[in-house]
């Protein structure tokens, strides 16, 4: 996609999802002509777009999701959650991998136009490497989970089908973002929860698992801002870490939580929400991304756990 925010026809797969959601509507808000591929028996928000259902597991579906005057798509529908991908990794690498090799190979089919491809992959990735330099691009990748390997995998089914067709395809690698409205398995909406959950039962314990590791933290917006700068400014063939550069422990997460939320509680470690071969420190380098885009981080982590504190209220 080239041209700034000249009007464009959009695919955005996993547009019910969280990021997904607010892409969407960032997308309708900057004019263009956006199509929201949703999983099937979802009902999202998502103002003036054409919603379609599709299955990324059926081969026929995927087919028809791709069928369109696209100029470009920003696949996001995964198991996004570890958790999730942990107890079926089959299942993950069913829809993560297999799935994205489905549409990639449905959208480098085409004989005409191909649309230009931002696949959304993750920074876990990297995996558990030594040492605390934020990672860069060039960076191994050596994935440690179900989760992080099936992504891994949905790399490399697409950069396959850009070298044999010629679909243009940018990989963002985003490091974890948080925000209004995300699930609770992941771990700022999990300790809010816990957290509102003590303050209404009178509790002054909250069960945690590991608050050592090291997390480079966005806030969603960020995140979409960083993909509609890919869309715009991206370059085909490369991949892009999203980040801020800054690491905050998961203890310091857990802190500001509870300050933001006034509550006079203690995090106190489960072993049973202890993961194993967790990364001890993921923070990134987004240097390729801010020359390539001029994108950067706006808005602040206070800002985005502030956003999840006061979704605990309703």
């Amino acid at each position: 996609m080239s041209g700034g925010s000249r009007p464009v026809r959009i695919l955005v797969t996993g547009a019910d999802g969280f990021v997904g959601g607010r892409l969407t509507r960032r997308l309708v808000r900057d004019g263009h002509a956006v199509t929201a591929a949703i999983r099937r028996g979802t009902t999202p928000v998502l103002g003036s777009v054409e919603v379609r259902e599709f299955d990324l597991g059926d081969a026929a579906s995927v087919r028809a999701i791709a069928v369109g005057d696209f100029e470009a798509v920003v696949h996001l529908a995964a198991v996004a959650s570890g958790s999730d991908a942990r107890r079926d990794p089959g299942a993950a690498w069913e829809v993560n991998a297999a799935g994205t090799a489905r549409l990639c190979e449905a959208l480098g089919a085409g004989t005409g136009h191909q649309p230009l491809l931002l696949l959304v992959s993750t920074a876990e990735v990297y995996g558990a490497q030594e040492g605390t330099r934020p990672r860069t691009e060039a960076d191994p990748a050596v994935p440690c989970s179900p989760y992080a390997a099936s992504k891994l995998g949905a790399e490399i089914a697409a950069q396959e089908v850009g070298r044999r067709t010629g679909l243009r395809v940018i990989i963002a690698r985003p490091f974890p973002h948080t925000g209004a409205g995300q699930g609770q398995q992941f771990v700022a909406t999990a300790f809010a929860r816990r957290i509102r959950d003590a303050q209404r039962s009178g509790q002054r314990e909250v069960g945690v698992g590991n608050l050592d590791p090291v997390r480079d933290i966005l806030h969603v917006d960020d995140v979409v801002d960083a993909y509609v700068g890919l869309l715009e400014r991206g370059r085909p063939g490369r991949c892009y870490n999203v980040a801020s550069g800054s690491g905050v422990s998961v203890r310091e997460v857990f802190e500001r939580l509870r300050r933001l939320m006034i509550a006079d509680v203690t995090a106190v470690v489960d072993p049973a929400l202890v993961r194993t071969a967790d990364i001890a420190h993921l923070v990134g380098d987004a240097t390729r991304l801010r020359t390539d885009t001029g994108w950067h981080p706006r808005r602040t982590l206070d800002e985005a756990l502030d956003e999840v504190a006061r979704a605990q209220a309703h």
